[in-house]
């Protein structure tokens, strides 16, 4: 628990009630303010913020492609750890120091698809840390049935990594993966590793296309195979590592125009291609391919609770090469460079220590 020991400690020192946020300001532009804290609401707890990990998404909204979602000035981030430090009327089963993540989804309860079941893509979601604000700051109140438990043997560090993961583990459990499977994962960024690295520990055998030469290199120093398909007939190489079957399952990760038309290339007949990027316009496919093998073709959009409670689980027995995903931790005033550090390609994962001074 000696994170839990440096947040109040890093607290203590400062001495002082404000708190500080990063916020987005539009304009590719985010500036680390002060303002007060509030007491959590009815039905919240506030969060003592350990760590937050910034991710593909967060990038979207840095380059203002979500300004139409967002509240400007506004803090995001949903890639966290922390610890409860404040527990708000009415919440039960929680305690203050307890060791925490958050799952962050809030849906109606109400629409066609909450009625369905499908909680987790509510027709009016809101997810946390880009529709209302998320964790980027150093207390953050949240309703209490986000919360996602850590076990003390998880560092708060390697825990900001359980919201990308349950990502991964829902796309494979969504794939319909099985033992034995063979995969190719379209693009080794964080995701796509983290999908291989989840599709591994199922038992299947995984392969990685990837045209970056240091994501290639990086996702290889994990135990990962790779190839690159700008330099091999990929196609080729797939019918050969599956006898000339095709794979079970393709995940596209790239989000790439070519990549999404060459993927049905990839699977065999009846086999299953998820759609795991975000791509922020109509792709060609080739759907003659998807006709005549009979193809299964699935979104993947974001995770449920059994998903987080997996991805907790992988973490905590060591699956995760967490070491290798993470490239640097940064201090709270230096988030803005780690932006421009990770759109320029120069990172696979950084963590800013919202505790720290740096």
């Amino acid at each position: 628990m000696r994170d839990v020991t440096t947040i109040v400690a890093s607290d203590e020192r400062r001495g002082r009630s404000a708190m500080r946020a990063a916020n987005y300001q539009g304009d590719r532009t985010i500036s680390v303010v002060d303002r007060e804290p509030s007491a959590p609401a009815p039905g919240q707890v506030r969060i003592r913020v350990g760590y937050v990990g910034i991710c593909g998404t967060d990038l979207h909204v840095f380059h203002g492609d979500m300004d139409a979602r967002v509240a400007i000035p506004a803090t995001i981030g949903h890639e966290m750890s922390g610890v409860i430090d404040e527990i708000g009327p009415g919440v039960e089963g929680w305690a203050v120091g307890d060791a925490v993540t958050v799952m962050p989804l809030a849906w109606d309860g109400t629409c066609p698809a909450c009625r369905a079941g499908n909680t987790h893509i509510c027709q009016n979601l809101d997810f946390i840390g880009i529709d209302s604000p998320g964790a980027l700051q150093e207390l953050w109140n949240v309703p209490a049935d986000v919360l996602v438990r850590l076990p003390a043997s998880l560092s708060l560090r390697d825990a900001a990594l359980v919201e990308p993961v349950a990502v991964a583990v829902h796309d494979v459990r969504r794939s319909g993966l099985e033992a034995g499977d063979k995969a190719v994962v379209i693009g080794a960024g964080p995701i796509g590793v983290l999908i291989a690295t989840v599709a591994t520990a199922a038992g299947a055998d995984v392969l990685i296309a990837e045209v970056d030469a240091d994501r290639r290199a990086a996702a290889e120093e994990m135990g990962l195979r790779t190839i690159d398909p700008s330099a091999v007939d990929q196609v080729a190489v797939v019918e050969d590592w599956t006898g000339g079957a095709g794979a079970d399952v393709v995940f596209e990760v790239s989000g790439a125009a070519a990549a999404v038309l060459g993927a049905t290339s990839l699977v065999r007949v009846r086999g299953t291609l998820v759609v795991v990027a975000i791509h922020p316009q109509p792709r060609p496919i080739d759907l003659h391919r998807v006709f005549w093998r009979e193809l299964r073709i699935l979104g993947a959009r974001v995770y449920e609770r059994p998903d987080f409670e997996r991805a907790v689980a992988l973490l905590t027995e060591g699956a995760i090469p967490s070491d290798r995903l993470i490239t640097r931790v940064v201090g709270l005033t230096d988030v803005a460079e780690a932006f421009h550090v990770l759109e320029s390609g120069g990172a696979m994962k950084i963590l800013v220590d919202v505790r720290s001074e740096a």
